[in-house]
């Protein structure tokens, strides 16, 4: 999933260039968007819904013939994003979290970090070339959302077994407490070895298809890192291969780690 986000004061034609994107890229696959609300309270009070969140649920879905409405707690913009690629979205188009450190198209002066197009107005706008920035953005995975990538594959159906690894940020080793891992990688480079390693694998015996995605930025103690994704006709097959791409990822792929902990930073080399 490619994301972009849409920072602006008000009434600078956010909501408005949220939705010709939104019109623009589905030429391109499917998409879902993000509205920051701020403090705004869409679950209203003394409804049904509302009357079950009150009673202590941790989670409320609502659901009729044409929507479905998912109210829970502890809402942040990562959990929303990790919603949309659960969704299998191709884009997510995010209204707002100028603070955040997604890709950002700002309209007027609004202060935001990770701009990398501004728009003076609205009116300025260039639609194919804010298409062309959103095609050019890195992939966002959760597990799965390469789950359904693999088994959208048109060579599924040789398949009978799939197997995942997914790497995470260990919190303890020995007396150390790791309290989170930060990851900077060699872009293209990075993910044009990680797409080499799943070809060569693909071309054994028995094996369909192989998905890698390492994440990368700062990642705290029990968050994802990495996940690998081996379908095969047979799992005798498919677990020698899961553990060859684990090792190929850690010699072969430039990406770097640095640990931070209570006891000081510094960089390791065992991704």
């Amino acid at each position: 999933m490619k994301i972009i986000s849409i920072v602006g004061y008000k009434k600078t034609g956010k909501t408005t260039l949220v939705g010709q994107l939104v019109k623009s890229l589905k030429e391109h696959g499917s998409v879902g968007t993000i509205k920051h609300l701020h403090e705004h309270d869409i679950n209203a009070q003394d409804t049904d819904t509302w009357k079950h969140a009150q009673a202590g649920a941790d989670v409320v879905v609502a659901v009729t013939p044409n929507e479905l409405v998912k109210f829970s707690r502890n809402n942040d913009l990562e959990s929303a994003l990790d919603e949309l690629a659960n969704e299998g979205m191709d884009f997510a188009i995010v209204e707002g979290f100028k603070d955040s450190k997604l890709p950002k198209i700002a309209l007027g002066d609004i202060a935001a970090t990770e701009i990398v197009k501004r728009l003076d107005t609205f009116e300025s706008t260039n639609i194919n070339e804010i298409i062309d920035i959103v095609l050019k953005q890195p992939e966002f995975h959760t597990l799965d959302s390469l789950l359904r990538k693999l088994k959208s594959s048109r060579s599924i159906e040789k398949a009978g077994a799939i197997g995942t690894f997914t790497g995470i940020v260990r919190s303890v080793t020995g007396e150390t407490r790791t309290e989170f891992l930060e990851f900077e990688s060699h872009g293209e480079l990075a993910r044009k070895k990680m797409d080499e390693i799943c070809q060569q694998l693909k071309n054994k015996e028995g094996i369909v298809d192989v998905l890698i995605h390492h994440r990368t930025g700062i990642i705290p103690g029990g968050g994802d890192i990495v996940y690998i994704a081996v379908a095969a006709g047979h799992r005798e097959e498919l677990f020698a291969v899961l553990r060859e791409a684990i090792e190929l990822l850690k010699e072969q792929v430039p990406i770097w780690k640095k640990e931070h902990t209570m006891k000081g930073d510094w960089w390791v080399h065992d991704v």
